[in-house]
């Protein structure tokens, strides 16, 4: 055979697989309806996690904390952002819970015993409504709930107070079902600094927080750099065997000089270490005009209040703050939080970024279009108009954390 000839049929073979190739829809050529109707269908195609809902301190607000019973959760409740309803139409699988312990512990003592009560709260959730939710400390399990239509709930603790000074405590919890620990929160602690104190305790993680970074590698949890100073992280980056996350963060090349969120140099090293940055939706996260607006409308608020003569819980007090917010415009979009995405898979790739929302946890503070658990599909669909592609859809989704808990566990042995 001749090489012309050759060349010739080997022509013949490509023309033939193109004319039977089915064509790829290409979403910049779809219309809203469709790109829409598409981001549903990935929603309830693929697992969604996210890696903070503050749903268990949500109850403990309305007093069910210790209460016999509990609100419906199978329904659209009347408060709040999350709910077996909400979850099951915007395709949220396995929301971690947030079992937060506010720093006023540190003071008063008695941390680790809320701890306690707050997984009992979320155990109690999954015995009131077996046929809706289930604790899950994998991915194997997170995978077994939902294909019996439970919504699965892995539980991450956000302050490392419960700990106290006992580091056999680190192994309690992981039998207790926690599968992350928030280093601290909103003040230093006896592991190490926080991003929103300024006493700088110990220059990032405690001699001690060394030791509970250890101990977290040895027992298989995940280490949450959320709300720690910059010393710290850098400090769990040099320490840590395994990758880790950040929950419940967002990116500070929006929000210039806020330590809460992550710097680039930040982001490109927890993602060399082969970690996962999840994007917080609250407004104040995701872009500086945003947090200018918020504040001053408190400010107003304020004023109305005093002038008056109300408290800050009054109805009229709550109403006159919404109001502002919305004159105002103070909420952010849909679209910072893809502006987000698109930062982190910029510089750092498309490994190491996934959902974070801080529902239940920022208050009246969510963007338009991603204000409850119903709303991921509205996300899906931004990043469909920008490119993604499903293999991008389905990392974002749930493989990218999903890598990083099986190789905690992993590395757990």
């Amino acid at each position: 055979m001749t090489t012309n000839s050759l060349t010739l049929i080997i022509i013949g073979l490509l023309f033939i697989a193109a004319c039977n190739e089915k064509p790829k829809e290409k979403e910049e050529t779809m219309s809203e309806e469709e790109l829409m109707e598409k981001a549903n269908k990935l929603a309830q195609q693929f697992i969604i996690t996210d890696g903070h809902v503050d749903l268990p301190y949500r109850l403990v607000g309305d007093g069910y904390l210790g209460a016999d019973t509990l609100p419906d959760l199978t329904k659209r409740t009347p408060t709040g952002d999350f709910d077996f309803e909400r979850s099951k139409a915007g395709g949220l699988d396995a929301p971690f819970m947030s079992i937060y312990i506010p720093a006023s512990y540190q003071e008063t003592g008695g941390a680790k015993v809320f701890a306690d009560s707050l997984i009992d709260l979320v155990e109690k959730i999954e015995t009131t409504y077996p046929d809706h939710f289930e604790i899950a400390k994998d991915p194997a399990k997170v995978e077994k709930a939902v294909s019996e239509g439970k919504i699965a709930l892995p539980m991450g603790m956000e302050n490392g107070a419960p700990i106290e000074d006992n580091l056999d405590n680190v192994a309690y919890f992981k039998e207790r079902g926690i599968s992350y620990i928030t280093l601290t929160h909103s003040k230093d602690n006896q592991i190490c600094d926080s991003s929103y104190d300024t006493l700088n305790t110990h220059s990032g993680l405690s001699e001690f927080g060394e030791l509970v970074v250890k101990e977290m590698n040895r027992v298989g949890i995940m280490v949450d750099i959320s709300h720690v100073s910059d010393s710290t992280f850098y400090d769990v980056m040099a320490l840590s065997t395994a990758p880790a996350i950040a929950s419940h963060s967002s990116c500070r090349s929006f929000t210039p000089g806020w330590q809460r969120n992550m710097n680039d140099d930040m982001i490109k090293l927890l993602a060399e270490k082969g970690g996962v940055i999840q994007i917080n939706f609250g407004s104040s996260f995701l872009d500086s005009a945003s947090q200018k607006k918020f504040r001053e409308i408190s400010d107003l608020v304020s004023q109305y209040a005093a002038d008056n003569s109300l408290e800050s819980d009054d109805p009229a007090v709550q109403e006159y703050n919404k109001k502002l917010k919305v004159e105002k415009g103070a909420y952010s979009t849909t679209e910072k939080v893809a502006d987000h995405i698109d930062h982190v898979v910029k510089i750092a790739g498309i490994d190491h970024v996934g959902l974070g929302s801080d529902y239940d946890g920022v208050g009246d503070s969510l963007p338009e279009g991603l204000k409850d658990v119903a709303g991921y599909p509205n996300l899906i669909k931004e990043l469909l108009k920008r490119g993604y592609s499903d293999e991008d859809m389905e990392k974002i989704c749930y493989k990218n954390v999903w890598r990083v808990w099986s190789k905690v566990l992993e590395a757990a042995g």
